[in-house]
């Protein structure tokens, strides 16, 4: 009997402090503040704070993306024009393009019957990557999209997912309330962006088209994101990915006056808000030849990047 008080009494001991351990309730903490739980997350800028070898992987990565990339170029298309233009680009101009992004953080980019249109297959090499956004309101609709066959997406596969989270109500990436329906219980904030492939690519041995492992696959709103039609952190994430210089991003309609269209080193940006028109297809290709259509190896690079398990 004695044996079995002593247990009892441990047993309430153990009960009572697991009762009064103070815990974070993030959940509790948004109903009564209303601040998100992700804004709470640490490093969210800094992200290899506290990691040596990641932070000069990073560095190595932006110097070597910096010295290879063309002068940022813009095309000022009005969407009704932009499948003729880019068929132009293709047919009179023979342009190709490794890696090319569809869309921007806003509602109005996923337009089905535009984008079925577009000779995204025409301009994208093999192997490519395309990356289009979506939020999560669309992701049925982007599903639909790269699942029909008789358009461009039979040639891609879906490989991959980055995802964007805003930090609060007043971001301009926080969905608008009219895009969430009135029935909904919970509010989905972020976006999506997919990632898919054309030709074939491996991790283990094409480390001369893609280096895997440098980025995460989410990224977070901070202090230096601005307020960019696409963040320059997922621009980031795409050229730590791919190897290849020739890029090009498709906004095919009007971000607002909140979210700006800005060129970017190395890229070819068309939308109908870009401020800056300065895009001729042969000026661009001799920049290509100039700078080559691949980054070259690196030997640091390479022993610095994480891999993935075999």
């Amino acid at each position: 009997m004695g044996s079995y008080s002593n247990s009892n009494s441990n047993s309430n001991a153990n009960s009572n402090s697991k009762q009064n351990c103070y815990k974070n309730d993030y959940s509790n903490n948004y109903i009564h503040s209303g601040t998100l739980p992700f804004k709470y997350i640490r490093n969210s800028k800094q992200q290899v704070e506290g990691y040596p070898k990641l932070q000069r992987l990073y560095k190595l990565k932006e110097q070597q993306v910096e010295k290879y990339s063309t002068r940022p170029y813009g095309a000022r298309v009005d969407t009704e024009n932009l499948a003729k233009t880019l068929n132009s680009w293709v047919y009179d101009y023979d342009l190709q393009f490794d890696v090319i992004m569809i869309g921007a953080l806003t509602e109005n980019q996923l337009i089905y019957p535009l984008l079925t249109k577009l000779p995204i297959d025409k301009l994208c090499s093999k192997p490519g990557f395309l990356f289009i956004w979506a939020s999560t309101k669309k992701i049925s609709e982007l599903s639909t999209l790269l699942n029909d066959s008789r358009t461009w997406a039979k040639r891609f596969r879906r490989s991959e997912e980055l995802v964007f989270i805003p930090v609060d109500k007043n971001s301009v990436y926080y969905p608008k309330e009219w895009s969430i329906p009135e029935e909904q219980i919970l509010e989905e904030v972020q976006w999506h962006c997919w990632m898919c492939i054309t030709g074939t690519v491996r991790r283990s041995t094409d480390k001369d088209i893609i280096h895997c492992n440098v980025n995460t696959d989410l990224s977070m709103e901070n202090s230096s994101t601005g307020n960019s039609a696409v963040p320059a952190q997922i621009y980031k994430v795409v050229e730590n990915f791919s190897s290849s210089t020739r890029r090009l991003h498709i906004i095919p309609t009007s971000t607002g006056l909140k979210k700006h269209v800005k060129v970017r080193p190395g890229w070819v940006i068309v939308s109908p808000d870009i401020i800056l028109d300065n895009f001729e297809p042969e000026r661009y290709k001799k920049d290509i030849e100039a700078i080559g259509s691949k980054i070259p190896y690196n030997d640091e690079i390479e022993q610095l990047r994480p891999k993935t398990p075999v």
